[in-house]
């Protein structure tokens, strides 16, 4: 029997929640014989970065990592390149082109700055992010340059959204304020709608945008509010105009848009450790299934199937009916960071990789079956809060792992 796989018949039982998904599924144990992923390059700590934050973009074709930081006490965007090298820096203005001090002057305070989203708008390759003073920026990741900034009307903090809202084939970025206010804007900073929710906002937004230009597909701008300690979810139309609204079941602390055979989905972590996915098409509840009694973590999806994290353990739920296909478990009890999708190891299949708070890494195939394992931790050990990113960091053609620890530290493993 290959030890990769073991295969126990094993039951899901609901824990009190009503509609949660039954299924039978592959629990699949760690293989001896899986590679070992080794550490290619790995860049200095900087301040301000808690890994959260950071994205993959390009510079004349070559991956760069951009991270907010904060450098003299003030909050700047930093670019580093495969190797390591720092490509460029630039300081975080806000719409009026003012760079503030925010920080104490020894650059271990936060940045006044949201995690950062890549995309396209117009046709080029753009990085936004909002600030807590209420702005939106989007800036070239070739050079830093800003490219427009607007004025939020209310306090920023969450990293926006980036997709195409109405299906004309251009892109358009999305940013919430804390008190509920959206605008979204097009690719030379022009509004397109302002909405005002009234309700307080925590989570970032969701493009909801698959189906390609001009597609029957819903689309739209999902946000979640609070009100009086009650969660709600609205999907905004192209128009700003709120298409529907609903309570979920869960709590959601984590969540992801993902496309299935039957219509896009959100696909919700509950703070219950319940995964639940709403229809994008009225917000109904498509199924909730208990996974632990923990929080789990919304990851990426591939086709027909979402990637979730948990305390030590990885999910593969499907996405068109719940059902569990299969559970990987690593790391002991050590939480799992959102899982991301990548082909990293050049089969032409693109598989789950996963990393936990300690700074392991795993990658998987669609199987469940562990293809590659690695440690960022080094002499001091690793914290890690984000999920992983990719790019090519060897020239191999290939996709590595890259890891950006609590330190700002950037890692990047090949197998």
């Amino acid at each position: 029997m290959d030890r990769r796989v073991l295969f126990a018949s094993l039951i899901l039982f609901a824990g009190g929640a009503t509609g949660v998904g039954v299924a039978l599924f592959a629990f699949v144990g760690l293989d001896d014989v899986t590679a070992d992923a080794e550490v290619v390059w790995e860049s200095e700590p900087v301040a301000g970065d808690d890994g959260t934050g950071a994205v993959v973009a390009t510079m004349d074709g070559d991956p760069l990592v951009l991270q907010p930081t904060v450098e003299d006490g003030a909050p700047t965007i930093r670019a580093t390149a495969v190797g390591g090298d720092v490509e460029w820096r630039t300081g975080v203005g806000g719409a009026d082109g003012d760079t503030g001090d925010t920080g104490d002057g020894n650059g271990t305070d936060p940045p006044a700055t949201s995690g950062l989203a890549a995309g396209e708008l117009g046709g080029d390759e753009v990085v936004a992010f909002t600030t807590e003073a209420g702005s939106l920026v989007v800036i070239d990741p070739t050079d830093g340059t800003e490219r427009f900034a607007v004025d939020l009307g209310g306090s920023g903090g969450l990293r926006p959204a980036i997709g195409d809202l109405d299906g004309d084939g251009d892109g358009e970025v999305a940013a919430v304020t804390t008190d509920g206010r959206v605008r979204a804007v097009d690719a030379g900073g022009e509004t397109v709608f302002e909405t005002d929710l009234d309700a307080s906002v925590k989570r970032r937004p969701l493009a909801v945008d698959f189906g390609g230009a001009g597609g029957d597909a819903v689309r739209g701008l999902a946000v979640a509010t609070a009100v009086d300690g009650e969660r709600s979810i609205s999907l905004l139309d192209a128009s700003g105009e709120v298409r529907w609204t609903t309570t979920p079941s869960v709590t959601p602390l984590s969540w992801s848009a993902a496309d299935t055979r039957s219509g896009p989905v959100l696909a919700l972590g509950g703070a219950n450790g319940n995964l639940e996915t709403l229809d994008v098409a009225d917000g109904g509840s498509r199924y909730e299934v208990g996974l632990q009694d923990e929080p789990v973590t919304v990851g990426d999806a591939d086709p027909g199937r979402v990637y979730v994290g948990g305390s030590g353990s990885v999910w593969a739920v499907d996405l068109l009916d719940g059902e569990v296909v299969w559970k990987q478990q690593y790391g002991g009890d050590t939480r799992v960071n959102a899982p991301g999708v990548a082909d990293v190891d050049g089969d032409g299949s693109p598989g789950p990789v996963a990393v936990n708070q300690n700074g392991g890494v795993l990658a998987l195939n669609q199987n469940g079956e562990a293809i590659a394992r690695g440690d960022i931790g080094g002499p001091g050990g690793a914290v890690v809060y984000a999920g992983p990113l990719f790019a090519d960091a060897t020239g191999d053609g290939t996709a590595e792992v890259l890891v950006v620890a609590e330190d700002g530290r950037i890692v990047a493993l090949s197998d």
